[in-house]
């Protein structure tokens, strides 16, 4: 499972009905449970994602018995979802994760 912020005007995203309309644009199909939005496609065998707060929760298995061009493209697709849904491109999203990766633990 992996968080990611999401810019203050995005956060609208994080309804579970934007969310799967989202989903619905970049992978063509979604289904809604109780408090997450799910999908599969091409290499992502199950991509669930829900809201955290302020963040998107994002679970994600990917099948690595794929060809390579099927699996170029579900990586740009799942970017291209991650960029609409967070509103922080693929370069912003590394770089806030190595960031609160490097930040000192707030417990110790």
């Amino acid at each position: 499972m992996q968080n990611y912020p999401v810019r203050t005007s995005h956060r609208g995203n994080l309804a579970l009905p934007a969310l799967e309309e989202i989903l619905r644009t970049h992978f063509d199909s979604a289904t809604t449970s109780n408090d997450d939005v799910s999908t599969s496609f091409g290499a992502i065998s199950r991509l669930s994602v829900r809201p955290a707060g302020r963040e998107l929760a994002v679970d994600l298995v990917m099948n690595p018995r794929v060809p390579e061009a099927v699996a170029r493209d579900t990586i740009a697709r799942y970017n291209r979802f991650l960029e609409e849904a967070t509103g922080f491109t693929s370069k912003e999203r590394a770089k806030r994760l190595r960031k609160s990766a490097s930040a000192p633990d707030p417990g110790a």
